[in-house]
């Protein structure tokens, strides 16, 4: 099984595992996936490192190449929320830094977006640009950008939910400046370029994983077309 399909076969694995304990609540779904993903990785891929939001980091992990970074539940919220399906599995591996590897599950809908299988972008709708924001706390710099675009927000649940949701063509734009983390971006920004789209830090500059500090506060993902403008909206043009 190589990097592609593993990243895929863990997250759908895990996203199944929360759909059967849903009723345990965030708590035990964070717990219970975060046990599983760990010791497949610690299987399958035994000399690489792992750096989780549910386990704790391991400085070591510095020291390498490969480093696999996780999300067990994105969106803990949203799962413990009956109905909800805007919540999901991150399944990354870095490699000197970038994103090469994403799988993103979206368990309650029945999807895993990969890399191994890169998502065709559907084709632009006319009309405003879509906007993915947040649903309860979109901060005051993506209500800015949407303003500044003409655009219309779309409100969902978990940052991956978010990200996939370009990816699928039901958003054109999604930008966050409300502090983030590793885990919570390397597989839908892995998935995401993968599929052609645009992937930054609002400024414009890359975004870089396994470093000393994992906070990662703010992205953009859109589509390409999109990118200057939105760029430009957002103080980086």
């Amino acid at each position: 099984m190589n990097d592609h399909e593993l990243a895929a076969s863990l997250a759908a694995e895990a996203g199944e595992l929360l759909l059967r304990i849903r009723d345990q609540g965030g708590a035990a779904g964070d717990r219970q996936s975060n046990a599983l993903l760990l010791e497949r990785l610690r299987a399958a891929r035994p000399d690489d490192a792992v750096l989780s939001e549910e386990a704790p980091d391991d400085a070591a992990r510095l020291r390498y190449e490969r480093v696999w970074i996780v999300d067990p539940l994105d969106g803990t919220r949203e799962y413990g929320e009956a109905g909800r399906d805007d919540w999901a599995v991150h399944v990354a591996l870095a490699v000197d830094g970038a994103a090469v590897i994403g799988a993103v599950a979206l368990p309650a809908a029945g999807i895993v977006l990969h890399t191994g299988e890169p998502p065709v972008l559907a084709a632009a709708e006319p009309g405003p640009i879509r906007v993915a924001v947040s649903r309860s706390r979109p901060s005051a710099r993506v209500t800015a950008l949407i303003g500044a675009v003409a655009g219309r927000p779309v409100p969902m649940g978990s940052a991956g939910a978010k990200a996939m949701a370009v990816v699928r063509g039901v958003a054109d734009v999604y930008a966050h400046s409300g502090g983030q983390y590793e885990w919570d971006s390397c597989a839908p920004v892995a998935v995401a370029a993968a599929a052609g789209l645009h992937v930054s830090r609002l400024d414009g500059s890359p975004l870089r994983y396994n470093r000393p500090d994992p906070y990662l506060p703010d992205l953009v993902i859109c589509r390409p077309e999109l990118a200057d403008k939105v760029l430009s909206a957002l103080g980086a043009g």
